[in-house]
Order: structure tokens, then sequence, then C-alpha cells
């Protein structure tokens, strides 16, 4: 089990780029690129295109949006690879494996990439970055960025426990919960900061869903995330724009948690790679046939003590990269809590979402005849 789970984006890097070599003679027309970052060409998006004989069905499996969180994508790409493109039908079935969208959140261990940007943010429709989105943000900032170093984590927690329960008189836990995970775009050092202007990978991304779209006539888009939601049962999250409801989904796919991003269900987000992938449909392709969706690996849980440990530690990491932290060890403790949240160790639950992945993505290809 853990060879799946890559240590360094190097080693995940390499493996993904090895695999799909291994692949390639299922597709006679296959190829691997190779995006490099221009701010650091030793980092680069990996993506590999196999095409089919007849472009009828594409498959997407995208990773590392958020960075860090690409350690466990990596996993699941390589779980796809190895079990599911055998089942495929490479005359009418294509595929786009997108390694690392974030390479420099996976390489550093961030959720942000070089520009402290949440890509899961920046999916922009018409490119108009408002910075009066989230108006539940700004009476939250004083909690969730606080501008001076790390210097104690007992004095840290008093001051956020306090601020918080001030908030919770003041919004109440939902709009806390909304203000701090829906984005923002007026403060580029703050936490969830979507961004002021389309970052390279977005832009990336929104090329490939184009090229996707005009070629093919049903696509299936996969996105691999983790944090929220149940710790031991991976949440398979939707656009809202998706026609089917959850219960529906479920027994289409045979997979028993099936969520919208909606405040009742999940939370909504602005800039959104899959809200973006069903507007483009909607908008452009409306004749295409489509299915996204995001398996969410929950890690700490979605207990209301767990998603204020979450919301702690987010608040904790994001301080410690813009200010600093008086020691080594209180950095550690920072970076080692802040791992957990997005790439826990623990084997159990290594294990579970490798179930939950293959669970979830039997049923989506079985349901959509995809699989021999």
């Amino acid at each position: 089990m853990e060879f799946l789970f890559p240590s360094t984006y190097e080693d995940s890097r390499a493996r993904f780029r090895a695999d799909f070599e291994q692949i390639r003679s299922q597709w006679a027309d296959s190829h691997l690129e190779s995006h490099p970052l221009q701010a650091d060409p030793t980092l680069s998006i990996d993506y590999a295109w196999a095409e089919p004989a007849r472009k009828q069905n594409l498959v997407i499996v995208s990773t590392g949006l958020h960075g860090i969180e690409g350690y466990v994508g990596s996993a699941m790409l390589k779980l796809f690879m190895d079990e599911f493109t055998p089942r495929l039908d490479p005359e009418n079935t294509g595929l786009l494996l997108v390694h690392a969208i974030n390479p420099y959140g996976m390489k550093h261990h961030r959720r942000y990439n070089e520009n402290n940007v949440d890509l899961n943010r920046n999916f922009i429709w018409g490119e108009v970055f408002d910075p009066q989105v989230n108006p539940d943000y700004e009476p939250l900032r004083p909690m969730l960025n606080p501008a001076r170093p790390i210097v104690n984590l007992f004095a840290s927690d008093v001051a956020f426990f306090s601020r918080l329960v001030g908030s919770i008189v003041r919004l109440g836990i939902l709009r806390i919960r909304q203000g701090m995970l829906s984005g923002q775009y007026r403060h580029p050092h703050g936490v969830q900061f979507g961004g002021q202007a389309t970052q390279e990978g977005t832009q990336l991304m929104r090329e490939l869903f184009d090229q996707a779209f005009e070629q093919y006539e049903q696509i299936i888009h996969l996105d691999m995330h983790t944090g929220y939601g149940p710790r031991y049962q991976m949440s398979m999250v939707n656009s809202t724009r998706e026609p089917a409801s959850g219960p529906e989904l479920v027994q289409r796919f045979q997979y028993p948690l099936v969520v919208a991003a909606t405040p009742s269900d999940f939370y909504t987000t602005t800039g959104d790679i899959t809200e973006y992938f069903y507007q483009l449909h909607d908008e452009k392709y409306p004749t295409k046939k489509i299915f996204g969706t995001c398996f969410e690996f929950g890690t700490f849980g979605d207990s209301l003590p767990a998603q204020i440990r979450s919301m702690r530690i987010t608040i904790l990491e994001n301080r410690l990269c813009q200010h600093g932290a008086k020691s080594d060890s209180l950095r550690q403790a920072v970076r080692k809590e802040y791992e957990e949240l997005f790439y826990p160790a623990e084997e159990k639950w290594r294990e579970k979402t490798v179930t939950d992945c293959r669970q979830a993505t039997e049923g989506i290809l079985r349901a959509y005849t995809l699989l021999k």
C-alpha cells in the first residue's frame, strides 16, 4: 500500500512519467507534455494525452490543484493508471491525465501556489476578480490573518479562540465557515486568496478543457482533493450545475456519499474548477455530454471540533509563511499539523482512500459504460 503514496514531488513526477510510458502501447497516439513554471522551471505541470481511434469519450484525472493534496492525488492517479486504464477501450475512449496543477505547492507542501493563490478559487469565468466577493471575510480578517510572527503557540491559540467565540456570537458558525472557505480577492497575503489575475496552472487547465470539449463528445472529469469531510469516507462533491441529485447519483454510481457544493451539503466556493468545467459546457459546448466531480478525502473529520482544528492550523500555516516563527521547533510543529490536514500518515486512512477511490471510479466508469 505504501508504494502508492510518494514522499516528494520529484518522486511523484518521475513515477507518473514512467507509468505513462508503460501504458502507451494501449493507445498508439499518445504523448507526454511538460509545462515548466515561469517562476521556477525546475517545477512543471506534467500531463499526458492518450488519443483513441475515434474521439468519443475522454476521461480526465487531475491532481495537485491544491499542491500538498497532490501526494494523495498521485496515489489515486497511479491506482487509476494501474487498474482502470487496461479496462478502457482505446478505440473510442481517450485519457487526459494531469500531474500537479500546482507543482510549487506540492514541492513545498503548501495548498497555495508561488503567489499565495488558492487555484481552486482562481477559475473565474470572465476573469473578473471581484474584491467585493465574500463580504463575511472582512469581519473575520483579524482572526484569519494575524500580521505578526508566531512566538508562542499557547498565546496564539488563546487569541484565536477568543476571536472565534466573538465571531460565533456575531456571525454564527455557518457564516464563519463560508467566510473562511469560499475565497477572497482583496488580501494577497491572506488565507483563501483567489488571486487578482488568472494563474499559470489555471490558464493551462482552461486550455486543456477547451481542447477536450472541442474534440470529444463525452467528457468525464475526476479531480482529486483532501481535507474536508468525514475522515474515513471519501465525499464525491459535485457542481451546483450538475442536474442529477445526490441520491440519484448514489444509486447510479453505487457509492454511498455524493453531495453538492452547497452550504447545506458541503460549502460553496468562487472560482472552483468543477464549477468552471460545467459553466464552460453550458456557455460554449452545451451539446456535449459531461460529468465532473471532486473526490474529497476527509482528514480531520466533519465534526465542529474538527472544523475548528482545520481552521486553526490553516491560519497558523499561512501566518508562518507570511511572517515566520520564533524558532525551528515552532515551524516544525505547525508543518507537522498542516501535513496531517492534507496528507495523513495513518495506514488505515490511506488504505480507506484507496478503497473509496476504487469504488467511486468503478461506479462512475461503469455507469457511463466505459469499462470493458
